[in-house]
């Protein structure tokens, strides 16, 4: 039968269900963050673009994100309210939620689009594009071309975490692969062969994200669990009212990194200015490009926590509109294991090989300085990096228990209260270490809030819930006999 599709989701040992889950969303995650470094590997390394088109690149990274958090905004609500919809046996709102997002996507996308390609110059200085007059044509030529891919770029992102909730989760992952493939293929062709330039990088870029787009938009005419007809296809504000709210998390997330990386630029700029060493016109970018780096790594750590607490949102959405909390909780106990090791192999990395990598970003070129603050920026910016993996599990778990507005309220505390706050008050007090300080501050203050979370969440879910008493017989236990972490 059809709606029996996804029943696995009720049966399946916990330990199974999140390896099948939320491997592919790591890795999907992992492909979506190393596009952007991707392609300053390659803009780096040829020697007409150079520097200049890195900053650039880095000018027009933080207007992407503007568009991938409409995109799971869109994607993840989706997701978490059709993975509810087919555990409580609704297929009917399961598939007009997604012609609904499909719709949404799309046309955000072309808004996006038209947004950007209107407003483009007073854009780009807003995020140090007219650094000098290189930079911004770089920046112009780079922007226009990711600007045209924009509406492929957000519908691949959005349909992504919509495939994993019909039960796809590796074909999910090998859209996003191919298209990543695509891209670091087209790189070195388009940049060292044609030399293209910046168009070269974006162009390739681009067609990795349509490769994306076509597979995702072929998927949806042979759906698993759920059957999209022509009613589907249309807007249903009752269904978008539902499902947005579950995505706003996963926005904020995104969204709340333009305001970070706005923030610590200016502060990073304020403070090298006046810094004893940094001071000097030969050394002040030092803090701003270190403390890019700094951020890239954390991104990628992050990436992996955030896809494995995604990836197990249509796993513990499907069994909690089953009534199977039981299940919940269990997937929850393993989610935090999980991440807890995630955080102490980061900062095991970061503490003990910061000199190593430092170096895979040119440090034997630089000043000793470099080097130098690059070490005290790793060790001390992600010092509670185990924090901030606990925090974003549980701040993501909250969506697939359908609680959008507190999942909300604990983000915006953590990375725009806490996050943007610290980043701009600390300076004052520690100058460049006051910036490299607010990381870990934020973390300890959000794990406080966390806590109150975890402990609240496992007392709802050992409540258990009404359900038909041969389904909780059929169903196996909790403990799934696995021995060893799946992650």
């Amino acid at each position: 039968m059809q709606e029996q599709t996804n029943s696995f989701l009720e049966r399946e040992p916990i330990g199974r269900l999140m390896t099948k889950y939320a491997v592919p969303c790591v890795i999907s995650l992992l492909v979506a963050a190393l596009y952007n470094i991707v392609d300053q590997i390659f803009i780096a390394n040829a020697d007409y673009l150079g520097s200049f088109g890195n900053a650039a690149n880095t000018v027009v990274y933080p207007l992407t994100i503007v568009a991938l958090a409409t995109a799971v905004l869109i994607g993840d609500g989706c997701c978490a309210f059709v993975s509810i919809c087919l555990g409580a046996r609704e297929q009917h709102k399961a598939g007009g939620s997604i012609g609904s997002a499909v719709l949404l996507s799309v046309l955000s996308g072309l808004v996006i689009t038209a947004a950007y390609l209107i407003f483009q110059k007073p854009l780009l200085p807003l995020f140090g594009g007219t650094v000098n007059p290189e930079t911004f044509a770089q920046s112009k030529e780079y922007f226009f071309y990711i600007t045209l891919g924009i509406p492929f770029y957000m519908f691949g992102q959005a349909m992504n975490p919509i495939i994993r909730s019909d039960g796809s989760p590796r074909f999910a992952m090998v859209s996003t692969l191919a298209g990543a493939a695509v891209n670091i293929v087209l790189d070195p062709i388009f940049i060292f062969g044609f030399r293209w330039g910046m168009m070269g990088a974006a162009v390739a870029t681009v067609m990795g994200q349509i490769l994306t787009a076509g597979l995702s938009a072929a998927y949806l005419f042979r759906m698993k669990a759920v059957r999209l007809d022509r009613d589907c296809f249309r807007f249903h504000p009752e269904l978008m009212r539902r499902y947005l709210p579950l995505g706003i998390c996963s926005f904020l997330a995104q969204i709340s990194l333009v305001a970070s990386m706005a923030a610590c630029n200016s502060m990073v700029s304020k403070y090298s200015a006046i810094d004893p060493i940094f001071g000097q016109p030969a050394l002040g970018q030092i803090p701003m490009a270190v403390i890019g780096i700094v951020m890239k790594f954390f991104q990628i750590v992050i990436s992996i926590v955030i896809g494995m607490a995604a990836g197990c949102i249509p796993v513990v959405g499907f069994n909690v509109g089953a009534g199977r909390k039981d299940r919940a909780k269990a997937l929850f106990t393993r989610l935090l294991t999980c991440e807890v090791i995630v955080g102490v192999i980061a900062l095991f990395i970061a503490e003990c090989f910061p000199r190593q990598l430092i170096g895979i970003f040119g440090a034997a070129n630089e000043s000793i300085y470099y080097t130098e603050f690059a070490i005290r920026a790793f060790r001390t910016y992600l010092c509670m990096v185990i924090f901030a993996c606990v925090n974003k599990a549980a701040f993501i778990f909250l969506q697939s228990l359908g609680k959008p507005w507190i999942s909300t309220l604990l983000s915006m505390v953590r990375e725009v209260v806490f996050g943007v706050g610290f980043a701009l008050l600390l300076p004052r007090w520690f100058g460049l270490n006051g910036i490299l300080y607010s990381m870990p501050v934020s973390d300890i203050l959000a794990f406080i809030l966390s806590l109150v979370v975890i402990i609240a969440t496992y007392r709802e879910l050992n409540h258990p819930a009404q359900q038909p008493a041969g389904e909780r017989q059929a169903a196996p236990t909790a403990s799934c006999g696995t021995a060893t972490c799946p992650c």
